[in-house]
């Protein structure tokens, strides 16, 4: 493990190394370690590559709710792809080292998926408040097109907020204690060992969490008050159990999102955490498709009826 700063010049360029405290200071558990996390992240590409092929060749599926779906299942493949990759590429080498470039490259991929996510559970809170509220002017008001600027808008947001971090990390100094308290680049811990003038960079990480964590948030609960006293209402209880089917799925993701986050972020011992860090950065794309492969009927009965078409031709 490197304790001090290192610093290697090449043509003239400082290139500063950064210490992850990694999982485990146990050399034993770095091979089960590997596994365990290499399965999950098979586990997590597997369920939302699958969401995503349903959803693009299934024609029952050919709906906005479900675009939004596959567009989630593209975004948690992303948000897993920026930490666990590299998680496990310093389990195998055993080394927990960074230069402070691939530092920045991961915290500006971890915040545009992050961030679009987020912005995305928005978007599709607002598409089952037209569906179950507004059923009669869902196809005028969810149109493909709309569909389409709704998700460009959600990505180009999560562009915007992580090309600004990047931007104002670029010329960030670190000091003599390089070590970060995590498994991962993780933005506010990579400020705490900073010895430059971060207050713009703190700025924004508060600008952020105004944005996402009340502002989205808000956008995103709001609907659903509106959405219950609906669904109470419906007569059949078919349509009754179908629309809160659809919706508990979408909360259930909702709340583990945010509370991961909100338990991460909170103070700094929950921000130390390795289990709260595992939960927020590795588990949640893996549980989102789930979720909905669980909870979802449509997506129940099309995975049941291709597992028996390849089982009984």
């Amino acid at each position: 493990m490197i304790n001090d700063l290192q610093i290697e010049k090449e043509n003239q360029t400082t290139l500063y190394i950064i210490v992850l405290s990694g999982l485990s200071d146990l050399p034993s558990l770095q091979l089960p370690l590997f596994l365990v996390f290499l399965l999950v992240y098979l586990m997590t590409l597997t369920g939302n590559l699958l969401i995503v092929l349903l959803v693009s060749t299934n024609s029952l599926l050919q709906t906005p709710m479900y675009f939004f779906l596959g567009t989630l299942a593209c975004l948690d493949i992303g948000y897993s792809s920026a930490i666990i990759p590299r998680m496990l590429f310093d389990l195998h080498t055993q080394k927990w080292i960074i230069s402070l470039q691939e530092c920045i490259t991961q915290i500006y991929f971890f915040f545009l998926f992050g961030v679009s996510e987020v912005s995305l559970l928005a978007v599709m809170s607002y598409d089952r408040y037209v569906a179950i509220c507004h059923p009669l002017h869902y196809t005028q008001i969810m149109h493909w097109k709309a569909c389409v600027k709704l998700v460009s808008g959600v990505l180009m947001l999560g562009i915007v907020c992580s090309m600004v971090h990047s931007v104002f990390l670029i010329k960030i100094t670190i000091c003599s204690s390089n070590t970060l308290e995590s498994f991962f680049c993780d933005l506010p811990q990579l400020i705490r060992v900073s010895c430059s003038d971060t207050f713009i960079n703190v700025l924004l990480i508060i600008f952020l969490v105004i944005l996402l964590g009340i502002f989205i948030f808000v956008i995103t609960f709001c609907p659903y008050i509106i959405i219950l006293s609906t669904v109470i209402k419906i007569q059949s209880t078919q349509n009754r159990s179908k629309a809160f089917s659809t919706c508990s799925s979408h909360l259930l993701v909702i709340f583990i999102f945010y509370g991961a986050g909100f338990f991460n972020y909170l103070d700094i011992k929950a921000a130390k955490s390795r289990v709260v860090s595992i939960f927020y950065a590795v588990l949640t794309p893996l549980l989102n498709p789930l979720i909905y492969s669980i909870r979802n009927q449509d997506i129940k009965q099309i995975l049941t009826k291709n597992i028996k078409g390849q089982l009984y031709p």
